[in-house]
């Protein structure tokens, strides 16, 4: 954490919640509007942020969500673009670069053809 940011959470901030991943949210009213931050867990990655909480944070809710999780719904995961869990389809080419041939592959169009 950087220097401004520990002693305007320890003088200024008020502690509002944590969530599951341990980021901790804290607010400092002001006149307009309050200010709103997250002291991460972990590595500082925003997309760690579940959307309970980033509602909050962007001012959408007066306190954060606490709607129950419904059957259907997925936990949380942050964005896993650029490291080795990220989807990656059949033709990439960290999984072999081939893919299976489609009915509908281009074929390329040359004069001689009629």
């Amino acid at each position: 954490m950087n220097p401004g940011l520990y002693f305007l959470t320890l003088f200024r901030g008020r502690f509002i919640g944590r969530d599951e991943a341990g980021n901790q949210y804290y607010e400092r009213p002001g006149k307009p509007r309050a200010r709103r931050w997250v002291v991460y867990a972990g590595a500082q990655d925003p997309s760690v942020v579940p959307p309970e909480w980033h509602a909050w944070l962007h001012h959408l809710t007066d306190a954060p969500l606490a709607a129950p999780q419904r059957p259907w719904q997925r936990p949380h995961q942050p964005n896993l673009t650029g490291t080795a869990r990220s989807y990656r389809p059949a033709g990439h080419d960290y999984m072999g670069g081939k893919r299976a041939a489609a009915s509908a592959d281009y074929e390329s169009w040359t004069p001689d053809q009629a």
